[in-house]
């Protein structure tokens, strides 16, 4: 049987944190195509919304080097604490393709999620999504905004998913090819770093990369199984998924 024809897929990535060099077009790319609102002049830190975020660490004093860690939503596949703490139920893993989806109309913002999730990677919206302005941002068309007062996050290009079922069912096929989904961050990345795909698919080089012997997950002991999967030939890199990652002034913000 191959991909796809008659079986659930589990979307998921590897990204490469060797090949990252922080320049953040995968946060700018993500926020652009689902149309993620930038940050009011007056806001602060806190009332920003970034679906990935790129943060950085570095080695301890004497052992040199850095590391960038671009950090979304990890698609945990057991047990999403979102998804179980959620009263409205707006927090739902899609069993055909493994992605935890946020459902904004359900969503009354009591913002359980964004407590119970041990990546820090969804965020309250604060403002309206479109600014008032004389004349209106562009805005991708496949892509609804946001109500002020949800929480919201990445759900690995939604849009682009439902594109390319869209092209599949016309042609008359079931499930899209593996290359007719992929994420802006994917698509975007100048070094390569993000690879999507089918971590079902044993062929496929996502599922082939996160048995690469590097590879590792961010808080892997919480065994919430992340569908995210990092790269890395530098012990002291793969021993940050052990911790929590802080985000530092320095790092590249969207907005």
């Amino acid at each position: 049987m191959s991909a796809g024809e008659g079986r659930t897929r589990r979307y998921g990535m590897v990204i490469d944190v060797d090949r990252c060099t922080g320049c953040g077009a995968c946060m700018i790319a993500c926020a652009v195509e689902n149309n993620v609102p930038p940050v009011p002049p007056a806001a602060d830190e806190s009332k920003g919304i970034t679906w990935m975020r790129v943060y950085r660490a570095r080695a301890k004093p004497g052992a040199g080097g850095e590391a960038f860690f671009p950090v979304s939503c990890q698609h945990c596949d057991n047990a999403a604490p979102c998804e179980t703490v959620c009263p409205q139920l707006a927090v739902e893993t899609d069993r055909s393709t493994g992605i935890v989806t946020q459902i904004p109309s359900r969503c009354l913002g009591c913002r359980y999620c964004m407590a119970a999730c041990p990546y820090h990677a969804r965020y309250f919206n604060w403002w309206d999504p479109l600014p008032a302005a004389a004349e209106p941002p562009a805005m991708n068309p496949d892509v609804s905004p946001r109500m002020r007062g949800v929480v919201e996050k990445c759900n690995l290009c939604h849009g682009r998913l439902q594109a390319a079922r869209a092209r599949a069912a016309a042609e008359g096929r079931g499930e899209p090819r593996p290359d007719e989904h992929v994420p802006a961050c994917a698509e975007a990345c100048p070094a390569g770093a993000i690879v999507f795909g089918d971590l079902d698919d044993p062929e496929g080089p996502a599922a082939r990369l996160a048995r690469d012997p590097r590879a590792f997950r961010l808080l892997d002991r919480l065994g919430t199984e992340p569908k995210i999967y990092y790269l890395s030939s530098r012990e002291w890199v793969r021993k940050l998924g052990e911790t929590v990652l802080e985000r530092s002034s320095e790092e590249p913000s969207h907005g």
